[in-house]
């Protein structure tokens, strides 16, 4: 398994602590620096994930690790499903997410709640579908947090995953590392109070586990049909599964 990566140096702290805490600091800057320096690229991705449940109509979807909401709020819009409830593990996010909803009207459609990937707060096989955009590498466990995932989605419902992998092509593999490595961090200490969250960022995409390793451990849970669909030439990848 991957070794740990965690936002802070604190071995008193857990991940799942440290993350919070690091969503908690940059919640008021997030959107803005998410848009900023994915050249706003990150919206087409977002669109791309969804799609993948177009044919599947979901009524009652969940979105873990929803952030401020713009996923769920862009799958609202496209997928016109009865309800998506939202989960986040960072209060500073969710307080984000609830101005949003509260301005364009939506609290019957959106909700939100306070909860842990690990540990969701609902029955089992509740969800026609779940979806996690830019989540699932700050699990602590990753592994149990998607077995929770499974538990909560219906018979024959759809998990969707977007998370940044890492491109083995040259010259993309070079540009984006250095990327990354050097300019995000830039930007994030220019813009955020906490500059060590946008050197998190590339430190847990390279820890992360993409690819078909990705979808091995899907499949090891439960998953059937599971598949990996690479964009922008492998900076980022679509992952699906159903129960």
């Amino acid at each position: 398994m991957n070794k740990t990566v965690t936002p802070y140096r604190d071995e008193q702290a857990t991940k799942k602590q440290q993350v919070a805490d690091m969503f908690n600091n940059i919640s008021k800057t997030y959107d803005f620096l998410n848009h900023f320096m994915s050249l706003g690229i990150d919206i087409i991705w977002r669109k791309k994930a969804i799609g993948e449940l177009k044919q599947d109509k979901p009524k009652l979807i969940l979105d873990v690790a929803t952030g401020t909401g713009d996923f769920a709020f862009e799958a609202l819009s496209i997928l016109k499903p009865e309800k998506i409830i939202g989960v986040d593990i960072s209060q500073g996010m969710l307080d984000i997410a609830k101005q949003k909803i509260a301005k364009r009207g939506l609290g019957d459609k959106f909700e939100i709640k306070l909860g842990d990937s690990e540990g969701l707060p609902f029955t089992s096989n509740e969800f026609d579908a779940v979806t996690v955009a830019y989540g699932v590498r700050n699990f602590e466990n990753l592994e149990a947090g998607l077995a929770d995932i499974f538990r909560v989605l219906k018979p024959g419902g759809k998990a969707v995953v977007l998370e940044f992998s890492k491109p083995k092509a040259f010259p993309i593999k070079q540009l984006y590392n250095f990327y990354f490595s050097y300019i995000t961090p830039g930007i994030g200490k220019l813009f955020s109070k906490d500059s060590r969250a946008y050197s998190y960022l590339p430190e847990s995409v390279a820890a992360f586990p993409d690819g078909k390793s990705f979808t091995a451990l899907m499949d090891k849970i439960g998953f059937k049909h599971t598949k990996s669909r690479p964009l922008a030439f492998g900076i980022c990848s679509i992952y699906t599964g159903v129960k």
